[in-house]
């Protein structure tokens, strides 16, 4: 047995839609979903307007990042060479340092023994000497200062001599 609705009313039957309605309807919906979203081709043009407000942003590439070309071989990145502080020395730590230099006086000796040196250490052993020697200079040093010294006592001692001595 059926229930009476509590309205008393049947509902009303609602019209079935034809063939054709149907089909309008969703070219309609076809067509309101064929414009949605961006033309094709837009993505630049889009950055483009959004910054047209700002002076000098239209120029500017919407892309981020570098466009410097990179190496994608198996080749590394060069690697920066270590900076190395040139430490001043005085010209009496320098002259020290070049007396006691075993490059040195390892070639010296080859020179003394008559031996004939390549003609890069032989400019090597060149400059070497020649930096001695104008760091002598400047220290006012000379090579016979030790002679001189001993010939300054040696007449020192005959004038003593001659004169009846202490």
């Amino acid at each position: 047995m059926k229930q009476p609705t509590s309205h008393g009313k049947k509902p009303a039957k609602s019209r079935r839609e034809t063939r054709e309605e149907l089909n309008q309807s969703a070219r309609d919906r076809k067509r309101q979903k064929k414009h949605r979203g961006n033309a094709p081709g837009s993505r630049a043009g889009a950055a483009q307007q959004g910054a047209s407000g700002k002076k000098g942003a239209g120029d500017k590439d919407p892309r981020i990042g570098s466009k410097k070309p990179i190496e994608l071989g198996a080749k590394s990145a060069p690697a920066k060479a270590p900076v190395v502080k040139k430490v001043v020395l005085s010209p009496r730590e320098e002259l020290d340092k070049l007396e006691s230099d075993d490059r040195l006086d390892g070639l010296l000796e080859r020179l003394e023994n008559g031996e004939t040196l390549s003609s890069d250490d032989q400019n090597w052993v060149n400059e070497q000497l020649d930096r001695i020697d104008e760091l002598m200079q400047l220290l006012g040093l000379s090579y016979d200062d030790d002679e001189e010294e001993g010939e300054e006592e040696v007449q020192e001692d005959m004038m003593r001599l001659l004169r009846g001595g202490n």
